[in-house]
């Protein structure tokens, strides 16, 4: 069953832009903080088939199949969200403590991350990350739905990381356009200001940013030791956005090694 709230745990200058613009980012798979993450060495390609082997030869055959993984890999840009909005760890990446987490309405964001045109599904794939010990490589020869394949290379994470309770939403190869008759609905944009016009820009360094609607945003999380000029402009911007969003300052429970809620709007 889909989660009907997911968070995105963001430092304050993320949360500015996030609630400024109504939006939510996608980062490029290859860019994500986990080497592992998408890659397709997860996936067994050294089962070659006899009858194929004897056209091309195992090598050959291995380096075509698992090339197409290393494209959806380069193709794919990520949005991580997570299903809790208190995790000490989580917390703790962004700006000890100084960051904030934005609480998403899913049922209503879905309605602007997808679309069904004339069959075809077009827009973000959803997928809850699956945590495992060992990397338990599926075997692609015996695999007759390349989309659970698909869905493997994407979603799986070592054990470690099981902390984040991560959703992830997929678009494979964004464009402004991804959305037929929407094409404000996704922007293309570096993650900063391009001043050298004479270097190549690495397509994977773009960053994809996904229109959702401001009902989407039900509420924000305010970190433990966020500075105060920090704290009104989030707030400012929340309210900006929705009006009835649920605003929430994080405290330190004195009797337990976890974080409270208090609800201050």
């Amino acid at each position: 069953m889909k989660a009907n709230k997911l968070y995105k745990y963001l430092d304050v200058d993320g949360g500015l832009i996030m609630l400024s613009n109504s939006n939510i980012q996608f980062t490029n798979a290859t860019k994500l903080n986990d080497p592992f993450d998408c890659h397709p060495s997860l996936i067994d390609f050294s089962n070659v088939p006899e009858k194929q082997m004897k056209v091309w030869g195992q090598e050959l055959v291995m380096k075509a199949e698992s090339n197409r993984y290393e494209h959806y890999r380069d193709g794919a840009w990520v949005c991580s969200l997570s299903k809790v909005n208190s995790s000490l760890l989580m917390w703790s990446y962004y700006s000890n403590h100084r960051g904030v987490c934005i609480g998403l309405d899913m049922e209503k964001t879905r309605k602007y991350l997808s679309k069904i045109m004339c069959t075809v599904f077009i827009g973000a794939l959803e997928f809850d990350v699956q945590y495992r010990e060992i990397i338990e490589k599926p075997d692609y020869f015996k695999q007759e739905n390349g989309f659970d394949l698909l869905r493997y290379q994407l979603s799986t994470k070592a054990k470690e990381w099981e902390h984040e309770q991560e959703v992830r939403l997929v678009l494979i190869n964004p464009t402004p356009s991804t959305i037929p008759n929407h094409s404000s609905m996704v922007s293309m944009a570096l993650p900063y200001e391009h001043k050298d016009i004479n270097k190549t820009i690495d397509w994977k360094e773009v960053r994809a940013y996904h229109k959702i609607g401001c009902e989407c945003f039900e509420s924000v999380y305010l970190g433990v030791n966020i500075d105060e000029d920090n704290r009104s402009q989030i707030i400012e911007a929340a309210k900006k956005l929705n009006p009835d969003i649920k605003i929430y300052q994080m405290r330190v429970d004195a009797d337990a090694f976890r974080l409270q809620t208090e609800q201050i709007y």
